[in-house]
C-alpha cells in the first residue's frame, strides 16, 4: 500500500493509494499553550438551599443566653423511653424512665435500675389487642418497637382511632391520676413489635420499700390535683356572666421558678492557608477568599443540621410529646398533614426531607389532590392548606427509610420558634459569623479561626409539631 500527499504522482497498476492532506494551520492542542482558560469558582456539592435558616426569625442575644419565661405549669411533659437490644432480648434503659411524667426529675438511679429490671418483654403481632377499653389498668406499657393504635368508642358506638403510639411511647401511667383506674380506650397493634410491661402490683411493692419513690409519686399527685387549664398551666381564677354586685375572685399569674435558658452554641474550625499560595496564586481568584467562602458554607450547613438535630436545643428533640403524631398508614397522606396542622392555632411553615415531600405528593396524586404553589423568595414552593412546604435535607432518614415532617409557628410575637444569634461580634463577616486571624506559624502557614454562634428556642410547646415515622418507600409498578 502506498501513502501519498496530493503532490505524489499516481502509482502504477496493482498498488493501493491513501491520500493524506498536509496540515494547513496551527492545531488547537498546540494553541492552548499560548492561551489562558476561563475558570469557575470552586464548586461544592454540600451546599443546600438552607430554607430553615432563611425562614427562621433571628433574635439578637446580646448576653449570649436567652431565657424563655413561661407561666407556671403543673403538668410534667412526656418523653421517649430508651431501650437496649441484644439479639431478640430488649431491656429498658433505666435513666430514660424519667421521661415518664410521674418520674420526671426523680434522682435515685438505684431505684430506677431496679424498676427497669422489673419490666417484662411482650412481643405482639398485627391485630393483637394489648388492652381492652373499660378493663382495669393493671400494667404500664412501654412500646419498644412497632406501632399501636388507641381506639375509642364514639357517641353512637362506632370505633375511632384516637391516635397512634410508637417507639419509646408509654401508656398506663395515667392510673396514677385517674380515679377509676380503667382503660379509657382499646390498644391494638397496627404492626408487629415489642412492648415492655410492668405490673402495677410489682410497681407498688417497690413503692412500699422506697421512701424516695413514694415522695416522688405524692408530689406528682399533688401537682395533678392543682387547678390547671388544659395545657397544665396554673389556672387564673376568673368570673364571667355574673350580674349585680358579685364578689369577684382574686387572681394572679404565677411564673416558672426555673425557666429554661438557651446558651448560644458554636460551630468552629481553623482554616489554614500557606502564605506562598496566598502570595503567588491569587489571579484571577483570591485563594484565601475562596477558601473562606467554602468554609463558611460548610459552617452554615452544620448550623442548620444542629438546629434540627442537636440533643440539647434541636427542634426534633425539643418537640413536646403531645405534639408528636404517627402516620395513619405509613406514607404521609393529606389526612396526616391535616391532623398535624390542627394541633396548633397557626402554622407558618412545614419542613421535610425532599424524599418525604415526594412521598406526600405521590399520596396526593393517588387521591387526585394537587397542592397549590406559592412564590417564596423567587422560588415556587408547594403548599398544603396554604402552608408552604420547604425541603430540608438535615431532617434524618432512618435505616428503615422513615423520616418526619416538622410543622412550626415562628416569631416571638406569635409565641413560636425563633433562631438565636448575636450580631456585631468582632471581625464579623456575616451575621453571627466571624473570621479572626490567628497568626503565621514557623512553617509559613497562616491560620484563621472561623466561628458561627447560634441556637434555637421553642417558646411554647405547641409552636412545633412532628409527624413521625413517615415511610418513604413505595411499590413499584
Amino acid at each position: 500500500m502506498t501513502v501519498e500527499t496530493e503532490s505524489t504522482p499516481t502509482p502504477g497498476p496493482g498498488s493501493a493509494t491513501v491520500r493524506v492532506r498536509a496540515q494547513l494551520s496551527l492545531s488547537t492542542t498546540a494553541a492552548r499553550n499560548l492561551a489562558t482558560t476561563t475558570k469557575s469558582k470552586p464548586q461544592m456539592q454540600e451546599i443546600t438551599s438552607r430554607w430553615l435558616l432563611k425562614m427562621l426569625p433571628w433574635v439578637q442575644v446580646s448576653a449570649g443566653t436567652y431565657r424563655v419565661n413561661r407561666r407556671l405549669s403543673f403538668a410534667a411533659g412526656r418523653g421517649r423511653v430508651g431501650f437496649s437490644v441484644a439479639g431478640s432480648a430488649v431491656s429498658v434503659i433505666a435513666p430514660s424512665l424519667r421521661e415518664v411524667p410521674a418520674l420526671r426529675g426523680y434522682e435515685d438511679d438505684a431505684v430506677l435500675e431496679e424498676l427497669a429490671r422489673r419490666f417484662v418483654q411482650r412481643d405482639f403481632a398485627v391485630g393483637d389487642v394489648l388492652v381492652q377499653e373499660g378493663a382495669p389498668i393493671e400494667e404500664v406499657f412501654l412500646v419498644a418497637h412497632g406501632k399501636v393504635d388507641r381506639i375509642g368508642t364514639g357517641k353512637y358506638g362506632e370505633q375511632a382511632v384516637l391516635g397512634s403510639l410508637a417507639d419509646g411511647d408509654h401508656l398506663g401511667d395515667e392510673a396514677l391520676t385517674e380515679p377509676s383506674g380503667t382503660w379509657p380506650y382499646t390498644v391494638k397493634a397496627a404492626t408487629s413489635g415489642t412492648a415492655m410491661a410492668l405490673s402495677w402490683s410489682v410497681f407498688q411493692e417497690l413503692v412500699d420499700r422506697s421512701d424516695s419513690l413514694r415522695e416522688q409519686l405524692l408530689g406528682f399527685a399533688a401537682d395533678a390535683a392543682q387547678a390547671q387549664n388544659a395545657h397544665g398551666e396554673a389556672e387564673i381564677d376568673l368570673s364571667a356572666g355574673h350580674e349585680g354586685e358579685y364578689e369577684l375572685p382574686g387572681a394572679f399569674v404565677d411564673y416558672e421558678l426555673r425557666p429554661r435558658e438557651y446558651e448560644l452554641s458554636v460551630a468552629q474550625t481553623v482554616l489554614k492557608v500557606h502564605t506562598r499560595v496566598a502570595d503567588l496564586y491569587n489571579k484571577p481568584m483570591n485563594q484565601t477568599e475562596e477558601q473562606l467562602r467554602l468554609t463558611v458554607e460548610a459552617l452554615r450547613e452544620r448550623q442548620e443540621h444542629e438546629i434540627i438535630n442537636n440533643p440539647e436545643f434541636g427542634l426534633l428533640n425539643n418537640a413536646d410529646f403531645d405534639q408528636r403524631i404517627q402516620t395513619r398508614s405509613g406514607a404521609p397522606t393529606p389526612d396526616d398533614l391535616d391532623e398535624l396542622l390542627s394541633m396548633r392555632r397557626d402554622t407558618d411553615y412545614l419542613f421535610a426531607h425532599p424524599r418525604a415531600i415526594a412521598a406526600f405528593e405521590r399520596e396526593c396524586n393517588k387521591a387526585g389532590v394537587y397542592p397549590a404553589t406559592v412564590d417564596v423568595l423567587g422560588k415556587q414552593r408547594p403548599t398544603w392548606r396554604g402552608v408552604p412546604i420547604f425541603p430540608c435535607t438535615k431532617i434524618p432518614v432512618s435505616d428503615q427509610q422513615t423520616s418526619a415532617f416538622i410543622a412550626m409557628r415562628v416569631g416571638e410575637d406569635n409565641q413560636g420558634v425563633v433562631g438565636l444569634t448575636q450580631i456585631g461580634i468582632p471581625d464579623e463577616v456575616e451575621p453571627g459569623l466571624n473570621v479572626r486571624f490567628m497568626g503565621i506559624d514557623e512553617k509559613a502557614v497562616a491560620s484563621y479561626l472561623v466561628s458561627t454562634y447560634y441556637s434555637a428556642a421553642v417558646l411554647v410547646p405547641d409552636a412545633i409539631g412532628v409527624l413521625e415515622n413517615v415511610e418513604l418507600g413505595h411499590a413499584r409498578g
